[in-house]
């Protein structure tokens, strides 16, 4: 072991009942490296970075620290040892305070184990100095945003002056400048000589803050590389074992604009968003872009009936349309995928076939009320077949899925409907390379056939490549409208932040 390896991992492994999660993996961490660790969803990321973060106990195989094997019985053990993480689904205490999340059991007590709060308040502000947060360590943590809620759990696990930090996914609930001043306190814990382990979907994270990239694939180690030794196309097939080409699919012509079938005119909910019109082309993708919080998913919400308007009419073939609940959306065909498909698209306790046929189980009872069987087996057969969703069988529990495979589940769950209008929102956050192109080509299939896409995301290459139109909101408004042959991300983000506001097309 070399003077520089922090961290040697030697052939370690982990299974569960039916699954190899981990087969056999080797590799280092140099002292203030930062290693970004990707793969699709089941590679078997999170499972190793849980056997290193003391989470889960190896079958096989070392762990050893700074020259010394280390056999963690529980995550406290690890983090006293020097490896803190920080998991993608947050552990903060809503109803508890910054300061007592940040410094949860080590709060400062006194010989009657009560808190010395001035000391506990004094040491939160040093750690929310670090990402130059002004918010009182006394303020509950529910009223923060989510972007903040990630952001606290980073300094949590900072605080404890970890010399190796796993991170995974930090940035899926963070907005742009937050995620950049993210990566800055990366660099700078970096120069303090802290160690990373960096999992992230997202590629170009990996090119902007990686010393070292490495791959997984099915429980295995792929190989490891210098970031300047390798580019995205490599990364993909590195990870995928095949090429993808055309990972968003062939555009539609749009020297032909498609005749506009839907439309909304004047939505307005107060200090929300203002005054929104626009009009959908039938088989046409709209993309929506603007930075979290401009209201683009709240106008969607409220589309879909599930949040009031102001003002403002829909109409669908120039009929006029009243929406004003999910459940009259659904019954004049608009569908509405949400950005938290755990949270509120998906049941994750029931199963496959529970989920897909939700929104449709009227379709298959007869007139007495009573379910068809065959026929709904038949449909979701067809359906899992037809999304490209790997699961065991149909009686899998939605949980046990793996991002992507929850996200073409929920997207086949709103197809049944065979709606005319689908808004997407967010439709590949937390989803690999390989279901992203999946899902893309799945979203171009939609189109051609008929259906207009209206789709909201946070990130400008995936808008770039899918969509024909986008709309830019700033502040609850649209700020712009670029067409095809005028997609640039420095366009795009001049009306995002404001310093364009006019509408050019």
């Amino acid at each position: 072991m070399s003077a520089e390896t922090i961290l040697q991992v030697n052939h370690i492994s982990k299974s569960f009942p039916g699954v190899q999660a981990v087969d056999d993996v080797s590799f280092s961490l140099q002292r203030g490296e930062i290693l970004a660790l990707i793969g699709e969803n089941g590679a078997g990321k999170s499972t190793l970075v849980q056997m290193l973060a003391g989470v889960q106990k190896p079958e096989a195989g070392e762990i050893v620290l700074e020259g010394k094997e280390v056999n963690f019985l529980s995550a406290y053990d690890a983090l006293h040892a020097g490896i803190g993480i920080v998991f993608q689904e947050l552990s903060l205490v809503d109803s508890l305070s910054v300061a007592e999340n940040i410094f949860a059991n080590r709060q400062p007590v006194g010989k009657l184990n009560n808190i010395h709060w001035k000391q506990l308040h004094d040491q939160t502000r040093q750690q929310l100095n670090r990402f130059n947060l002004d918010i009182e360590p006394s303020t509950p943590v529910k009223r923060l945003s989510m972007g903040k809620h990630q952001i606290l759990e980073i300094l949590k696990a900072i605080s404890g002056d970890p010399q190796i930090l796993i991170l995974d996914e930090p940035t899926s609930s963070l907005t742009e400048a937050e995620a950049l001043e993210l990566f800055n306190n990366i660099r700078k814990l970096q120069t303090e000589g802290m160690s990373f382990i960096y999992i992230t979907h997202k590629l170009g994270e990996v090119f902007e803050l990686a010393d070292r990239v490495m791959v997984m694939r099915d429980g295995r180690y792929v190989g490891s590389e210098p970031v300047g030794r390798v580019d995205e196309g490599d990364l993909v097939a590195m990870m995928v074992g095949r090429e993808i080409h055309e990972m968003y699919g062939a555009s539609s012509d749009t020297t032909i604009p498609p005749d506009e079938y839907f439309r909304i005119e004047g939505f307005t909910r107060k200090g929300v968003f203002q005054n929104v019109s626009f009009g959908l082309g039938r088989g046409e993708i709209l993309g929506l872009a603007g930075l979290i919080g401009a209201g683009r998913t709240e106008l969607a919400r409220s589309i879909f009936g599930i949040d009031p308007r102001d003002s403002g009419k829909i109409s669908l073939d120039n009929r006029p349309m009243e929406i004003n609940s999910p459940q009259e959306a659904i019954e004049q065909g608009v569908a509405y995928l949400t950005e938290d498909r755990k949270g509120q698209g998906l049941f994750l306790d029931m199963s496959v076939l529970e989920n897909l046929i939700a929104p449709v189980l009227r379709q298959f009872t007869n007139r007495f009320g009573i379910l068809d069987r065959a026929r709904i087996n038949q449909n979701v057969d067809e359906r899992i077949s037809q999304f490209g969703i790997t699961t065991p069988n149909y009686n899998q529990k939605m949980l046990n899925l793996s991002g992507g495979n929850q996200q073409k589940c929920m997207i086949a769950m709103w197809m049944g409907i065979q709606p005319k209008v689908t808004i997407f929102d967010e439709p590949t956050r937390g989803v690999d390379v390989g279901a992203r192109s999946d899902i893309y080509h799945k979203l171009r299939e939609l189109a051609s056939g008929g259906t207009g896409i209206i789709m909201i995301s946070s990130e400008l290459p995936e808008l770039l490549g899918i969509c024909d139109r986008i709309l830019v909101f700033h502040r609850g408004q649209v700020s712009g409208e670029v067409i095809r042959e005028d997609f640039s991300e420095e366009l795009i983000m001049e009306y995002a932040a404001g310093i364009k506001n006019h509408i050019e097309h």
